[in-house]
Parts: structure tokens; C-alpha cells; sequence
């Protein structure tokens, strides 16, 4: 396995481990500190013109605060997430570190703090420790999706589980196309959230991508995208050439402005260039990177579509004090104020 598959395997792995042991800032943090902490430079993008997010439909990823919902649970972190202005959550595992909670209970108070439950990511077909995925638990992912009141759930996997040749993509994209008719059953709907490795070629015809192959392969009214803008980007960086040595340069904004509602989710995370990142970028606070967000937002939400697009604050390293030594809340506080401040 290459070391760029096992980055990609063990982020996967952390997101299955979601509320393990915490790390990070305490309880304390959300209910004092954490609203001072770092101040914020006016946003670049900022000034006239309408926002660039519209009101009601900007999100967060929990597992960006996976530390937070670990030592002071749902009601701490929602509770912040309300004064920082959040309109939705995204789940990444229903449990907290500091007691039980029902689904019910977890959909009240969200609702209680002015949020509301957007998506969820679940695992495609390994799970946790419990078996949890698609693959093993699709009535009871479909249940609790439900229970949640979520319009939308998905899974953060590629389509991978048959390896990266076109049948094993199509085998996956099939299966995607099954669990998205399955959640249409429900009034529901099915997504899939890309990393980097999407945007790669399959491993017997150099000449098809990856993700454009899982497009053409699943039905777009069954099975839709969040795209991780960042990660996206990093396919850029890394896949814009094919192994024979031919151009394959793209754009991600193209795939949205070619199917608008195809992407109804996205993860916006940002990234400063680095030259000595395999991916060609490191993860920073939204605003503090590199990616044009004021150009992309602004011609996503420019359309027809502006209200239906759903725009989701992550950033993965979050909890990590060597690369974010100010806290996820801080990420969580900062990225919101950017986005508010984004002008189109």
C-alpha cells in the first residue's frame, strides 16, 4: 500500500473511531474561552454584494469536533455552534463521551439550538467495531437517518471495495445505486463524499477517471455528491496528468456547474499550498488557505440553485494540536466568520 493509500485508509479508520478517547480542549473551553480565542482578521472576500452563503444553509461536520463531543457532548458543542451562527449539523456517529443520548433526544436538541440535521456519514461496507455500514446495517442506518429527521445520508467511503479496475468501480457504483433507491424508498436521500483518490484512474485503463466513471455509473436520481472541495483539489494537484504522461488537467467547479443538483453537499475546508505535501496542500482554518472560495461559492450559489446547495465547514486535523494548536472550536468560530462575511 502506498503511503498516500494509508494516509487516506487511516483517516477512514479515524473517522470509524470518531468518539474514542478525546483529545483536545475541555468542556471548559466551550463555555468560556473558546468564543475569545484567536482573534479573526476581516475575511478576504468580504465587502459588497450579497453573501455568497445564503442564510439558512451553512453546516458543520461534527467529526471536526469529535474531541469537543467527547468530553462535553452534543449539548456543549451545539451550544457554541448556535452563538457561532450554524444553521446545520452533519453527523459523523451518535454518540457522546459524557452519557447516553437517544436519537430522539440528539434531534431535539439540535432542533433546540437552532440547528438542523442535514446528513450523516456512514461507513459503505466495513463499519465499526459493531458492523455498522451500508453493506451490514442498511435498515438500521436508514432507521436512525430517519429517527434524526436527516434528509440526506451518506457514506464518506469511495467506491473502492472492489478495487480500482472499471468493473470493480462499477461493481461499487451499483451497490451505491441500491442503497440510494433503498433510501428513496424512504424519503430519503443516498450521498458519497470524495477524498483525493477518486480523481485517480482506474488501475487497468489509465484513461478513465475514477470519479467521472462513478458519475456515469450511478443514477443521478439515486445517488448524489458532497464533494470535498478540498480534497477535490488535491486531486488536482495529483492527478492532473495520466500515468502514460498525457494532460488530464480539470477543474472540480466544473463538475457542479455541469449537474447543479447532483451536489447538494458540500465540505468546505481549506488549504494553504505546500510544496512538500504529496497532496500539494495542509489543511488550515477556512479563509487561511489558498482555494479561491469566494469564486467557487459564489458561482455555485450564483444559479437557479442557490438555496440548494448545503455548504458544510470540516477540517480533519482539527483536533490535532501540532497542526491547529487554537482548538476545533476555534476552527468551528473562525470558518463560520469567513463564510459569513463571504461576499459574490
Amino acid at each position: 500500500m502506498s503511503t498516500k493509500n494509508r494516509d487516506e485508509l487511516d483517516h477512514a479508520v479515524n473517522r470509524r473511531r470518531f468518539l474514542g478517547v478525546a483529545a483536545g480542549t475541555t468542556a471548559a473551553a466551550i463555555a468560556g474561552t473558546a468564543g475569545a480565542a484567536g482573534a479573526t482578521a476581516q475575511p478576504r472576500g468580504a465587502g459588497h454584494g450579497r453573501p455568497a452563503v445564503p442564510r439558512g444553509n451553512l453546516g458543520i461536520q461534527l467529526y471536526t469536533l469529535r474531541d469537543q463531543i467527547g468530553t462535553a457532548g452534543f449539548a456543549k458543542v451545539f451550544d457554541a455552534l448556535e452563538r457561532y451562527g450554524y444553521d446545520q449539523v452533519e453527523y459523523a456517529g451518535y454518540t457522546q463521551g459524557n452519557g447516553p443520548l437517544t436519537l430522539p433526544q440528539l434531534r431535539r436538541l439540535a432542533r433546540d439550538h437552532g440547528l438542523r440535521g442535514i446528513g450523516s456519514h456512514v461507513a459503505y461496507h466495513v463499519g465499526d467495531p459493531a458492523g455498522y455500514s451500508f453493506a451490514t446495517s442498511l435498515e438500521q442506518v436508514l432507521d436512525d437517518a430517519e429517527a434524526l429527521d436527516l434528509p440526506y445520508v451518506g457514506t464518506w467511503d469511495g467506491p473502492f471495495r472492489y478495487g480500482t479496475t472499471v468493473d470493480g468501480v462499477r461493481r461499487a457504483s451499483a451497490e451505491f445505486n441500491a442503497y440510494g433507491a433503498a433510501a428513496h424508498r424512504r424519503g430519503l436521500r443516498f450521498y458519497q463524499h470524495n477524498h483525493g483518490n477518486e480523481f485517480g484512474f482506474c488501475s487497468d485503463d489509465p484513461t478513465v477517471r475514477i470519479y467521472d466513471l462513478m458519475l456515469a455509473e450511478t443514477d443521478p436520481d439515486l445517488v448524489f455528491m458532497e464533494m470535498d472541495i478540498y480534497w477535490a483539489y488535491t486531486g488536482v494537484h495529483r492527478f492532473s496528468v495520466r500515468p502514460d504522461g498525457t494532460p488530464a488537467p480539470f477543474d472540480p467547479l466544473d463538475y457542479v456547474t455541469a449537474a447543479p443538483r447532483r451536489f447538494p453537499l458540500f465540505h468546505v475546508k481549506d488549504g494553504e499550498h505546500d510544496a512538500a505535501s504529496q497532496d500539494g496542500y495542509h489543511m488550515t482554518d477556512v479563509g487561511d488557505g489558498d482555494i479561491d472560495y469566494q469564486r467557487f461559492i459564489g458561482t455555485v450559489t450564483g444559479g437557479r440553485y442557490r438555496k440548494y446547495h448545503n455548504w458544510l465547514v470540516e477540517r480533519d486535523d482539527a483536533v490535532n494540536p501540532d497542526t491547529n494548536p487554537a482548538g476545533s472550536l476555534s476552527t468551528a468560530r473562525r470558518s463560520a466568520t469567513h463564510l459569513h462575511h463571504l461576499r459574490a
